[in-house]
């Protein structure tokens, strides 16, 4: 196996994405794990690059790290949140739930790495507009037009629906 520069910087954003993935399931602080999830959504744009898909890259970090992310940490510091913790005994069977997880994705991933070939992956090409501004908006305006402005209505109705409940009591 030949090392290519774009496999050193895959390893470079995969391992940090790791880290912060584990430091959100295994930090005490929900403040933390919001930190730490900025961080994976910022290592994932890193990979989304990779793959040369530098739209979804963008809306990584201008949606799920900005808007998204801003909005946990308002909510965080809104509930004032704690460091709660759980009884013994929960706290053992949370962490029994959690290792059983782990391996069982393990295993998971273990076996789709040995189900796919080498020559598989080499053979895989991407048309040369794959993943620009302009691909995207023309399949996201005309093969799914019902599912965005479905999805939009429920946005709205979700905002509205956030101001009633968010609006003090006369």
């Amino acid at each position: 196996m030949q090392i290519t520069a774009e496999l050193v910087c895959f390893w470079i954003f995969a391992v940090p994405l790791v880290v912060t993935a584990l430091g959100v399931v295994v930090a005490r602080s929900p403040v933390y794990a919001a930190m730490n999830l900025v961080a994976a959504f910022f290592f994932m744009a890193g990979i989304y690059v990779l793959l040369a898909a530098h739209l979804i890259a963008f809306m990584q970090i201008l949606v799920y790290a900005g808007a998204v992310m801003v909005l946990f940490l308002f909510v965080i510091m809104l509930l004032s949140l704690g460091d709660e913790h759980p009884q013994p005994e929960r706290r053992k069977a949370m962490q029994y739930v959690g290792v059983m997880g782990a391996v069982s994705l393990l295993a998971v991933l273990a076996s789709a790495i040995y189900r796919v070939p080498d020559a598989a992956m080499a053979t895989l090409a991407q048309p040369e507009r794959f993943g620009t501004v302009k691909a995207v908006g023309q399949v996201l305006y005309t093969d799914f037009l019902l599912p965005f402005e479905v999805t939009s209505l429920l946005l709205l109705v979700a905002i509205v629906g956030a101001v009633v409940v968010a609006k003090e009591r006369i």
